[in-house]
């Protein structure tokens, strides 16, 4: 059933063939309609890091893209008053939703200044309707995505109260964003990838940043990539570490899906990805 989901949601399955094979695997029309919201995302629910959390200042921004404004959730913790390294928050596949504004808001509690990008600006922005922004993300080019993430590092290079130290996190479609943004921005200062798409082997020499990548352990789809990044990490000498969370399923971290979060799987890879952002952005 989670296959069938990750093919609806990733690649050419559409959302009445994804109810049509759900009723066949779950037995029954009314099974089908009770297990699909457990496998998508719910918006409704409750934020680990509230919004109007005194311990951290959040703010809705527009800033310069690589062809226009983008318009990004940038969020301080509200008691630190040095200069601090900052991260670009990299959505899934359905843009800039409350999840992501809220993983946002825990990189910031974390003593960061985060951003949370929405890749989806240059056609108007993340829609409320989640297939809408899943169509959407098929008319964006891969060039101007990478163009928005350079020009997104470029503003946080120069952001009042930050450190001029920028780095990457992303989950999913903003997994593989993150390492695209390796491969073409020397200047990114640590990339942290959520079981994203690899690069092409033969781009991997151009990648300064050391990475920290999470790999979830039943993800068929996106683990058939590892060796081969691997190995093309370990021939160019590249600082880099591969965590693979067995059990897992695609998009673990994601605590409003409720079939496919791993609490276990989340908390581990978040603690390793604060301790590695701190380690390459404090200072």
């Amino acid at each position: 059933m989670i296959d069938a989901y990750d093919e609806y949601t990733h690649l050419t399955l559409d959302r009445r063939g994804f109810m049509e094979k759900l009723t066949k695997l779950a037995g029954s029309g009314a099974a089908a309609v009770a297990i699909a919201p457990l496998l998508a995302a719910n918006s409704a629910q409750a934020a680990i890091v509230a919004e109007d959390d005194a311990r951290v200042r959040g703010e809705d921004i527009t800033y310069p893209g690589s062809k226009g404004e983008m318009k990004g959730y940038l969020v301080r913790p509200a008691a630190e008053s040095g200069k601090l390294g900052a991260v670009i928050v990299i959505h899934e596949n359905r843009g800039l939703n409350p999840h992501i504004r809220d993983v946002a808001r825990r990189i910031a509690l974390e003593g960061f200044v985060a951003l949370a990008s929405d890749f989806l600006s240059p056609l108007g922005g993340t829609p409320a309707d989640e297939d809408k922004a899943r169509e959407m993300f098929t008319q964006l080019a891969p060039e101007q995505t990478i163009a928005d993430g350079l020009a997104t590092i470029a503003y946080l290079k120069r952001i009042d109260g930050g450190n001029r130290k920028v780095g990457a996190v992303g989950f999913c479609w903003g997994g593989g964003v993150v390492n695209d943004l390796a491969v073409n921005a020397p200047d990114l200062d640590a990339a942290v990838a959520y079981y994203g798409r690899q690069p092409k082997s033969e781009d991997v020499a151009k990648i300064k940043a050391p990475l920290l990548l999470h790999y979830a352990g039943k993800d068929e789809r996106i683990d058939a990539g590892i060796d081969a990044y691997k190995a093309a990490l370990e021939a160019g000498g590249k600082s880099f570490t591969i965590y693979v969370y067995e059990g897992a399923q695609h998009a673990f971290n994601n605590d409003t899906s409720a079939a496919r979060y791993d609490k276990a799987a989340a908390d581990l890879a978040w603690g390793r990805t604060t301790a590695f952002l701190k380690e390459k952005l404090d200072g």
